[in-house]
Formats: structure tokens, C-alpha cells, sequence
């Protein structure tokens, strides 16, 4: 039966970049995928560091970001370089370094990869890489990495319209949690937003339009080599 492990406190480790989150994310990731070509190339792992599906926010990185991502987590001993290989092979050591069991090492992948989610996101979206027997299970992990010293995962207040409260992890430096001191909402015709609100409304908006100009480009590029002219976008 998985249980979680008895947390104990752990050396303070700094702040990690979104990039270097996304490149321990895809290490735990292909190691459980693609155990044939794990520990990975920097070629390999800075595909999956750009891969479109199952990735939150989509990212487009140089081979060259990628290698100076790696070696910052390198000084921390959170990647490790192969040495039985002529080609530079690189495998995570996130378990070892915070001392966590795999379950959470899983978890804490899932929220690099893709944002924040509810236990039971987690649990499908984790399911490649860790089978979990129910919510609660996740759970139990989830509450153990929050009361870990220092936490490495937080439960966000449960926004409008959300049924469940999703859970982001603090690897990245903290987040806030202004929300869950905001006063109720009284109903009413209109909606009205708190700035923490609307400051995420447009970071929501930012990271979407950053998606839609991708995939624009991604298709007026295909367009080209078809040689298919595409209709411009009418002005507003």
C-alpha cells in the first residue's frame, strides 16, 4: 500500500525558473514514457520542453536556453549528466533532492507540465506516470508536500464557478492567495472582480492569445508550403 513518506525538513533550495521547472517536468515525464531513450539528449529534451499537447504553458525554447537551464539545476544536483554515452544524456534527481517518494515526484511533474489543477486533474493526468488508486490517495500526497518544511505544493481558494480548488506547486517562489481573503459576492446581474481576480483574468487572456498567435503562425507557415492563400483577418 503507498502511503506518504514522514516529511522531515529539507535544505532551503531557491527559486527555480519556469523553464527549469518545465525541464525537470519533461525529465520525470519521458523517464516513465520513453524509458528506452531516458536519460535524454539535449535534442530529446528540448522537444518535450516545446511539445504543443499536454503542456500549460506551450513554450519555444533554443537547444542553447535549454543547456543553460540545465546547467543551473545542475548546481543544485536536481539534473544529473550521463557519462556512458558520447552524446550528453541528462536524468533528474528531484526524488533525492527533496526527499520525496515518487508518487509526489509525479505530482509535482504533473504541475510543472501543466499549471495548476484539482486532485482529480492530477490524478488523470499523472496516470503515465503514477497509478493512483483514488482521489483520496492523491490527496494524501498533495497535503503531505504542503506541510513539508518548506512546502512544496499549495491548495489555492476555490474561485467562482470552479467546483473543486486547484492545487499549484511553490518551487517557482509563492503565489498569491489574496483571494481567499476577498469578501463574498453578493448575487447580481453583473460580475464584478477582485484585482487579484482580474490581474489572473489577464494573465488567463495573455497566455491565451500567446496560443492563438502560435497556432496562427503554425498555420499560415503549413498554408505556405501548400501553397493554400488564407483570407486575412477582417479589421474590428
Amino acid at each position: 500500500m503507498n502511503t506518504p513518506s514522514q516529511s522531515t525538513p529539507r535544505p532551503a533550495l531557491r527559486e527555480l525558473t519556469p523553464l527549469e521547472a518545465r525541464v525537470l517536468g519533461v525529465l520525470v515525464e519521458k523517464q516513465q514514457t520513453v524509458p528506452d531513450t531516458y536519460p535524454l539528449s539535449l535534442n530529446s529534451l528540448t522537444a518535450g520542453c516545446n511539445q504543443k499537447t499536454a503542456r500549460a504553458p506551450v513554450m519555444s525554447v533554443t537547444e542553447d536556453e535549454v543547456l543553460t537551464t540545465i546547467d543551473g539545476l545542475k548546481r543544485l544536483s536536481l539534473v544529473i549528466e550521463g557519462s556512458s554515452s558520447r552524446v550528453p544524456r541528462f536524468e533528474h534527481n528531484i526524488n533525492r533532492v527533496l526527499g520525496i517518494p515518487s508518487q509526489s515526484v509525479a505530482l509535482l511533474a504533473t504541475l510543472f507540465l501543466r499549471g495548476p489543477q484539482t486532485a482529480a486533474e492530477l490524478r488523470a493526468n499523472s496516470a503515465r506516470l503514477h497509478g493512483f488508486a483514488d482521489i483520496s490517495s492523491v490527496e494524501s500526497f498533495l497535503d503531505e508536500l504542503a506541510a513539508s518544511d518548506p512546502p512544496r505544493v499549495v491548495k489555492l481558494p476555490r474561485t467562482p464557478g470552479e467546483r473543486e480548488s486547484r492545487w499549484t506547486h511553490l518551487l517557482c517562489g509563492e503565489v498569491s492567495l489574496s483571494l481567499s481573503d476577498a469578501p463574498p459576492r453578493e448575487a447580481s446581474g453583473s460580475e464584478t472582480y477582485s484585482l487579484s481576480e482580474f490581474e489572473a483574468l489577464k494573465a488567463e487572456h495573455k497566455r491565451l492569445a500567446q496560443e492563438v498567435t502560435q497556432l496562427r503562425t503554425m498555420v499560415e507557415h503549413m498554408a505556405s508550403e501548400l501553397g493554400i492563400a488564407l483570407d486575412k483577418p477582417s479589421e474590428a
